[in-house]
């Protein structure tokens, strides 16, 4: 047995907001490891842009709690800026191992039995068919998960990253990415492994005999398992709507949004037309799943008069005769075809760019002018 927890994520913003409110941040830092640890739930909503960081930083903050009472939770959202600060510098080299080859990988498949859920670990095969449900994973799950994929099946880690990426509704691609590459020793300098008696302690699974049953040193030298040896190449797909008619008035500024902007509180007082970009190109590059792209969408309904656009952002062009005047969107490494006014996201350290040798780095200088 283990702890199950449900998930659910409604996409109004009023529970959204509640759920900053909601936030306890000394619980967070001493529970958040355990499955039913006092988690924020809020990563999707940041995922997708609906909130940011620096908004739940000063929420938190303004209650009156000094930095060293709420360090880690503070940390956990500086992680999430240091990997969009990474793939702001680094762009498409994300998609490649980062700061050395993947030490010792033998393929670049995805074990069937971690797709199929039945790896013969009771916990992740449990969480990996709630992350089919749900749409969600727990953060220490996510590295049991990736641990089994990269060190124990030795599977190269970006076909994995993209099938959790596809299921997830929180997904980032930096986060994601990178968080692979951190496990697996090609972003990092050693590998992440879990034993069972770890996943035990967290999930509350009892499970004794499995092949995560040894020691570290044991794990860290055994041959691949039977049960992770067999490989599949994955198809990932999203399947959109028919390509819209677009009904707007073209005399007004358009502000776009995306699966990465969704804020509704963006220019939210100007006079602008607002669409929802769905970009087929976008989505053949990084596929996500049916429940991902309702979720999207139902988000989106926040965005007071926004329409549903699928289809390219050129071809938004020739609604206009002056796009660099006319289109309104923010940075994103994904957006950086787009013409227009380009906004600044809402960064906890807007100075904190370039290039970081490590997370403690990047939080020193955060740390010291930020927070």
């Amino acid at each position: 047995m283990h702890t199950t927890i449900e998930y659910t994520f409604p996409t109004d913003i009023e529970s959204i907001l509640k759920r900053i409110e909601a936030i306890d941040p000394i619980k967070y830092a001493r529970t958040r490891n355990f499955i039913d640890g006092d988690v924020t739930y809020l990563s999707p909503y940041i995922s997708r842009g609906v909130i940011s960081v620096r908004m739940i930083m000063h929420s938190v903050m303004q209650r009156g709690y000094k930095l060293y009472q709420v360090e880690k939770f503070i940390q956990e959202l500086v992680w999430r800026e240091y990997w969009q600060r990474i793939w702001q510098h680094k762009g498409d080299e994300i998609f490649t191992d980062l700061k050395r080859p993947q030490p010792d990988y033998l393929h670049k498949e995805i074990p069937e039995s971690i797709v199929g859920a039945n790896t013969s670990i009771a916990a992740a095969d449990n969480y990996i068919m709630q992350l089919y449900e749900q749409g969600y994973m727990h953060n220490h799950i996510r590295m049991y998960v990736a641990s089994i994929a990269c060190n124990i099946a030795k599977a190269h880690w970006l076909q994995p990253a993209q099938w959790l990426y596809y299921h997830l509704l929180d997904g980032d691609i930096a986060s994601n990415h990178l968080s692979w590459q951190w496990v697996c020793g090609s972003a990092s300098s050693k590998k992440y492994y879990c034993n069972q008696e770890n996943i035990n302690r967290y999930t509350g699974s009892k499970q004794q005999q499995s092949f995560l049953a040894h020691e570290y040193d044991i794990l860290t030298t055994m041959p691949v398992p039977e049960e992770l040896k067999k490989t599949t190449i994955l198809k990932l797909e999203t399947v959109l709507l028919e390509n819209s008619v677009l009904n707007i008035d073209n005399r007004k500024p358009t502000c776009i949004y995306n699966s990465y902007n969704l804020d509704p509180f963006w220019r939210k007082e100007e006079n602008v037309n607002r669409i929802l970009l769905l970009e087929p190109s976008h989505f053949n590059k990084y596929p996500v799943s049916q429940k991902v792209l309702d979720f999207i969408i139902a988000l989106s309904k926040n965005i007071e008069g926004i329409v549903l656009y699928v289809g390219e952002f050129n071809d938004l062009l020739n609604e206009y005769t002056e796009p660099e005047k006319s289109f309104i969107f923010k940075e994103h490494p994904l957006s950086t075809h787009y013409k227009g006014i380009c906004d600044e996201r809402d960064w906890i350290s807007k100075n904190s760019t370039g290039n970081f040798t490590s997370f403690f780095s990047f939080w020193k200088k955060v740390e010291k002018n930020d927070v």
